[in-house]
């Protein structure tokens, strides 16, 4: 396989993935959210308040605003980045106006609310994933993070607030706690989809019994490990500290293990992202 079709074939995948990901994302908003009056954040909950107002179809609203937007990107951010945003909310929006005519298929607001949440978190989460964005409001987010302490998180945190603040004044108080509910679902799928459901932990173990535990450890829940050497800040002495990541459904059968050897060893366990095959390997029990 030469470096420019592997080049080709992930420009493809990622082609591909984009268009899903709106499919996904047009299905969650034209078949479950909009004919219940539940919105989504950002530049599409705009569209939707303002259609409720006026007769431009929402896809095309949706492209409108968010051309803004567009050439900030371009300019502040780059574009690759920008390029891939255009795509797919050029891709959604075509979505949401081929659905358009298509009735919803429930009245039951919490169920509306629930699985429109996954439909969208899922199609955003594929978009972020290949590198692109599903709205304008995340580009200004990525600038201005640069330019204030807030996280980028934060701010689409702040700009939705005051989104589910409006429909509350337009759809009701109780559309308004509704969206709420698909603002959560939506963004804990995003994280499910981005960082997967097995999330790794990254463990240190100091221990004078550091033999023993790291033996245990390889034979019941078959994790290689890495011994570092360190030099206490208080007493002065050396000692073997025990490096090791495993899943987040392995620190309790971990945590039992120490503790049967040595219940006053010190434990720090922290979220990591990790790479290469050594990682993947299965529990022994």
């Amino acid at each position: 396989m030469t470096k420019r079709f592997k080049k080709f074939y992930a420009s493809f995948s990622k082609v591909i993935i984009i268009m899903l990901g709106a499919t996904l994302y047009s299905i969650g908003l034209e078949i479950f959210l909009i004919p219940n009056n539940i919105i989504d954040g950002g530049v599409v909950g705009i569209s939707i308040m303002a259609n409720h107002f006026i007769s431009v179809p929402l896809g095309l609203l949706t492209f409108i605003l968010n051309i803004p937007f567009f050439i900030i990107g371009y300019k502040q951010i780059g574009k690759t980045f920008t390029i891939a945003t255009i795509f797919s909310v050029i891709c959604y929006s075509i979505g949401v106006s081929i659905l358009k005519p298509i009735p919803g298929i429930t009245h039951d607001i919490l169920l509306a609310a629930v699985f429109g949440g996954i439909l969208v978190g899922l199609g955003i989460g594929l978009i972020m994933r290949s590198g692109g964005s599903t709205d304008g409001t995340e580009i200004v987010a990525i600038i201005l993070d640069k330019r204030i302490k807030f996280s980028v998180g934060e701010i689409i945190m702040f700009f939705n607030f005051f989104i589910l603040l409006s429909a509350g004044l337009i759809f009701g108080w109780d559309r308004a706690m509704y969206s709420l509910i698909t603002y959560f679902i939506v963004i804990k799928v995003i994280d499910i989809i981005i960082e997967g459901t097995d999330e790794s932990k990254a463990v240190v173990i100091i221990s004078d019994k550091h033999e023993e535990i790291s033996e245990a450890i390889m034979a019941r829940l078959g994790r290689a490990m890495t011994y570092l050497y360190g030099k206490g800040g208080k007493e002065g002495e050396y000692k073997n500290v025990i490096y090791v990541v495993v899943s987040r459904l392995e620190i309790s059968k971990l945590k039992c293990i120490v503790n049967g050897f040595d219940e006053d060893a010190f434990i720090t366990i922290g979220s990591v992202e990790t790479t290469g095959k050594s990682y993947r390997k299965k529990a022994i029990h």
